[in-house]
């Protein structure tokens, strides 16, 4: 264990000190502020007068602060899901090809440890990078809006949870393929991903089970986007939801951003086994690995 916690020390101060990680606070710093400024115009909006009354009430400009945060959080989940793709990678396949992997593994230190505590070290950059950023826009829309989202702990963890899944694919991809290499192919996965929660909505609301099914399917290979849905679902007032669903069934499946419910319990035992086994592949992978 001690072992793991310092290559996982070694991860964290190693990647922290890369100008990938300054370019992502850079980015996620503007984000914020431009969203910040964007939900201040859209309050300004809502309380200018049109024919004596304001453009939206107290409860239009709640639904539809919550739904541009949405947004914005999905293209921050993006970004976070490029940035892991970028750290993790080279994790263990740059660490092979550079020679480092050959003279760590010459100390006392098994192969299992060497993965775990660059698997911990990343998880915990993500980690730490989600609840700070998360928690500064959500603070900055509530100053700006007074508007809070019902779930954001829920979100922080759903958010997480989608990260450590790519995280964790990413790993097991770089004990075989180059930096790049793996890189894409745990970018297009992540992708693909979400592609398929769209086809599992459409697929419901057009009853066609072809389609959903392809979905379903594409969620349990990579369940990134069970996770995303769950995200979006701690953003989303009670009021929206029902709205939605009271709408219809295809305009609720033709809206990516909505959720009608949460993950199922069983679902996200399904994403424990899953990334138990996919870093079992990964570790099985390295150890056979020639360095």
């Amino acid at each position: 264990m001690s072992a793991t916690l310092t290559i996982a020390g070694a991860t964290v101060r190693e990647a922290s000190r890369k100008k990938l990680v300054v370019a992502l606070a850079l980015i996620t710093v503007v984000g914020i502020a431009l969203t910040g400024f964007g939900f201040w115009r859209l309050t300004v909006l809502a309380h200018q007068l049109d024919r004596g009354a304001p453009r939206l009430d107290v409860a239009e400009l709640k639904t539809v602060t919550s739904q541009l945060l949405i947004v914005a959080m999905f293209a921050f989940s993006f970004v976070l899901a490029l940035s892991t793709v970028f750290m993790a990678a080279p994790s263990i396949a740059g660490e092979l090809e550079s020679g480092v992997a050959a003279a760590v593994l010459t100390r006392p230190i098994r192969r299992v440890q060497f993965l775990a505590g660059k698997w911990l070290g990343l998880a915990v950059l993500t980690a730490g990078y989600v609840v700070v950023a998360s928690s500064l826009e959500f603070l900055v829309v509530d100053l700006v809006t007074g508007y809070r989202p019902p779930h954001p702990l829920g979100f922080m963890a759903f958010l997480t949870g989608e990260a450590l899944v790519t995280l964790t694919l990413t790993t097991l991809l770089s004990t075989r393929m180059s930096s790049v290499t793996g890189g894409v192919v745990a970018l297009g996965g992540f992708m693909l991903a979400w592609m398929g929660g769209i086809a599992v909505a459409l697929g419901a609301a057009l009853n066609n089970h072809g389609v959903a099914t392809v979905g379903t399917l594409t969620r349990m290979i990579m369940p990134s986007d069970g996770l995303w849905r769950g995200a979006v679902y701690s953003l989303e007032p009670a009021a929206w939801i029902a709205g939605i669903l009271g709408s219809g069934r295809t305009q609720a499946a033709a809206n990516p951003f909505f959720a009608p419910s949460g993950p199922p319990v069983a679902y996200l035992l399904w994403v424990g086994v899953w990334a138990v086994a996919v870093f079992s592949a990964a570790s099985w992978s390295f150890r056979r690995r020639e360095i």
